[in-house]
């Protein structure tokens, strides 16, 4: 079962940091089918969940927390990142590979330091510079990736800062 090769890195990444007190509220989701089975990876602040089922394996295990993992720093898109400052809050993916087909859906929460539309300028501006042609409805900036992906980046009002949520969408 390919999905179960998704296991071992997981339950590393789900270890960092597990000595040290969770500072962000950071949360993690993994959905993964394949025609052998599928894995389901949730994991917080409080610890999480890793579940396998497929083929003659049925795993229910309780992993640790996310500590202090600096997940924003990774983001990127083409080279272009979150808005200088941003903390990636939660993140979901979805993935499937299934009678030959595979698909998956990547979805960020995220909070930025600016205001909706000074963070959306500002990825904006960088899409440009990196030649990622992009259209903009207010403030989401929707494009299509070197790779193929499809993604659409959001932000709203919070506060005086921005609270958003990034899309990747891989076929």
């Amino acid at each position: 079962m390919r999905l179960a090769l998704l296991i071992p890195p997981i339950m590393l990444l789900a270890a960092c940091g597990q000595d040290k007190k969770a500072t962000d509220e950071t949360e993690v989701s993994i959905n993964a089918d394949g025609d052998g089975g599928n894995v389901q990876i949730i994991s917080g602040k409080d610890g999480g969940k890793l579940k396998v089922n497929g083929d003659g394996v049925n795993i229910d295990l309780n992993i640790p927390d996310l500590g202090d993992m600096e997940l924003g720093s990774d983001f990127d898109i083409d080279g272009v990142k979150l808005y200088p400052g941003s903390k990636i809050t939660a993140m979901d993916i979805k993935a499937n590979d299934k009678n030959g087909a595979s698909d998956a859906v990547v979805k960020f929460g995220f909070t930025s330091p600016a205001a909706p539309a000074t963070a959306a300028d500002w990825m904006a501006a960088e899409f440009t510079k990196k030649g990622v042609k992009i259209t903009r409805t207010g403030d989401t900036l929707a494009g299509t990736a070197e790779d193929g992906d499809d993604f659409r980046i959001s932000f709203a009002p919070d506060g005086t800062k921005a609270k958003g949520e990034a899309l990747i969408v891989s076929k």
